[in-house]
């Protein structure tokens, strides 16, 4: 059905698009680096934060933007790729802010094994907090515009071809020629008798995605 092959495509391309971005984000995050001198980890909450917001304000928003925009396309990214239309929008925001706390996480931790590199926890509530921020921003306009009337759904709906079918139905009758009356002249030169055939027609529901 049409409504099935919309979410397996919204399913794919956010499928794709999640595992090219995270083999980015990995390329960008583990690359070594090497310095003559590495800070020691940073375990304490926004002790991070506090020394960027000390820098003057350009740098600072600089610092700042980075750490909430590294993994900000996660938010919707990954309800794309989840591709589950009936859920509700908290669920949804709940499941993505997770889902991208695990992977920040997971980074943080790789990064540890990298020459370089070092466990950063403001790093991780930045990540999170942009995963966060972006699914807020895109995902419930992206569920209004679904909910418009002209992305209403189609359904399948059987019935025999009568006076008032449109004329661009197939089984419709020919002009100068009564309703059924080409069905008959079908069946007198050894072609079949007219059956049900399908027409589309609107779906009473809308289509939501999360």
């Amino acid at each position: 059905m049409q409504h099935e092959g919309s979410i397996n495509r919204v399913r794919a391309a956010g499928l794709l698009l999640t595992a090219a971005y995270l083999a980015f984000t990995g390329w960008l995050l583990l690359r070594p680096h090497y310095v003559a001198w590495v800070p020691s980890p940073n375990l304490r909450p926004f002790s991070t934060i506090r020394d960027d917001l000390r820098l003057p304000p350009v740098q600072a928003a600089r610092h700042l933007l980075a750490g909430l925009a590294l993994l900000a396309p996660l938010g919707f990214l990954l309800p794309m790729a989840g591709g589950r239309i009936e859920t509700s929008g908290v669920a949804s925001f709940l499941r993505t802010v997770f889902a991208g706390l695990m992977v920040s996480l997971s980074v943080e931790f790789t990064q540890t094994m990298v020459p370089g590199q070092l466990f950063d926890v403001d790093a991780l509530i930045l990540n999170t907090a942009g995963v966060a921020l972006a699914h807020l921003v895109v995902v419930p306009a992206l569920r209004r515009r679904l909910r418009h009337p002209g992305w209403q759904l189609f359904s399948s709906v059987s019935h025999e071809c009568g006076p008032g079918c449109p004329a661009k139905c197939p089984q419709a009758a020919p002009p100068g020629e009564a309703p059924g009356q080409s069905g008959r002249s079908n069946k007198a030169r050894g072609g079949s008798a007219p059956s049900q055939h399908v027409h589309s027609a609107p779906a009473t529901g809308s289509r939501k995605w999360s």
